[in-house]
């Protein structure tokens, strides 16, 4: 079973919550106020931790009532109980805001705040996060299909308005609503990859292997080391993959089930080379510095698809998100770190399942 948890917080006068006959009278009148919107509310106790003051209170429904008196002047209500998933809420939003303000009218608050319930530990999970650790609530209604494989939780989800969407290791990756995502990623109209050699990195969901294959090209590679994300995406994200997962191999195209790491040391050795290098693979993480496993993993990736990649070619590859132009600025430095001097334009769409706009890179060597 889920539970819910409700928050109502308002500030009040720095006295209001440090003078103890000013903060039993504040606390008289939320008690007050919360009795008129929880049935059974009961007073269990209080305490003081360290400088914050705790009142707990029970109500129906199981419901636990916490009221904190923050020195600083703020207070901040939680309503937490259990509740059947298809079960109706203990108060909803039109509640909750009618008791936002009460509680500020009778306590004489102000800077008042109130949100929805946050729903955790549902069968459905309705909560992911955006690149700048902002909390994104979907319609998701169902689980489609779940696994673990050895390489990471996959998941794909339904939601009412973005169709079957692909979820890895709790990070939303595509969903049917998405081909804009795929689109500026190849920069559909800007590039002419008709009669060329392409090796993609990564792309498991099969969206760009599809959409490239409609651009007429020479021949293209992929190379994707999680083969039960493509069996999954195959029978579940369709409209994005069409049938080219159906089977490995097609008259212009492969698929390798492998680490591109060690492919690409194989081309290498072997002396091939593409006109286009697409990096589907992880994201510019955010960090404070550009050190770490993932950017150790994002500098291989980029020194060994430069060895494959012709002069006159385009490395191509997804980044983060406009809300994250430390990340970026990041990442621009560790391309003009390369071995090989580079020129790079970027591009940016807003994508319906990440909820924000995300930035694109188009990275070729400078020839001299």
């Amino acid at each position: 079973m889920p539970v819910d948890t409700i928050l109502v917080g308002f500030s009040v006068n720095r006295s209001c919550t440090t003078n103890k006959d000013e903060r039993k009278t504040l606390l008289e009148n939320v008690e007050s106020v919360l009795g008129d919107y929880l049935p059974l509310l009961k007073f269990q106790r209080s305490m003081q931790v360290g400088d914050i003051f705790v009142s707990v209170y029970t109500a129906d429904r199981d419901s636990i009532v916490s009221v904190k008196c923050f020195s600083a002047g703020g207070v901040i209500c939680a309503i937490e109980y259990y509740k059947e998933d298809n079960e109706n809420p203990l108060l909803n939003f039109e509640c909750i805001r009618k008791l936002e303000q009460s509680l500020t009218k009778k306590c004489h608050g102000k800077r008042s705040n109130a949100f929805p319930a946050i729903e955790l530990g549902a069968v459905v999970d309705r909560y992911f996060t955006a690149t700048d650790d902002r909390i994104l609530e979907y319609d998701i209604d169902s689980i489609v299909y779940e696994t673990t494989s050895p390489y990471q939780r996959i998941r794909i989800m339904h939601s009412r308005t973005l169709g079957n969407l692909l979820v890895l290791d709790e990070h939303q990756n595509l969903a049917e609503s998405d081909l804009i995502y795929t689109e500026t990623l190849m920069q559909r109209g800007k590039e002419n990859y008709e009669g060329k050699e392409i090796v993609i990195l990564g792309g498991g969901d099969g969206a760009l292997l599809w959409e490239l294959l409609k651009e007429k090209p020479k021949f293209v590679t992929m190379v994707e080391i999680d083969e039960q994300v493509m069996q999954a995406c195959q029978k579940h994200l369709r409209s994005c993959c069409g049938y080219c997962l159906d089977q490995y191999k097609g008259e212009n195209y492969e698929i390798i089930v492998d680490d591109c790491v060690k492919v690409l040391e194989k081309f290498i050795k072997e002396g091939k080379q593409f006109d286009y290098v697409f990096a589907d693979l992880t994201d510019v993480p955010l960090s404070s510095t550009p050190q770490g496993e993932l950017w150790d993993f994002i500098r291989l990736i980029l020194n060994i698809s430069f060895k494959v990649l012709k002069r006159t070619g385009k490395y191509m590859t997804h980044a983060s998100g406009v809300s994250c132009p430390s990340a970026l600025s990041m990442f621009e430095s560790q391309l003009k770190q390369l071995p090989v001097p580079v020129k790079f334009t970027r591009d940016q769409a807003f994508v319906p399942s990440f909820m924000e706009h995300w930035v694109f890179y188009q990275v070729q060597p400078i020839c001299r």
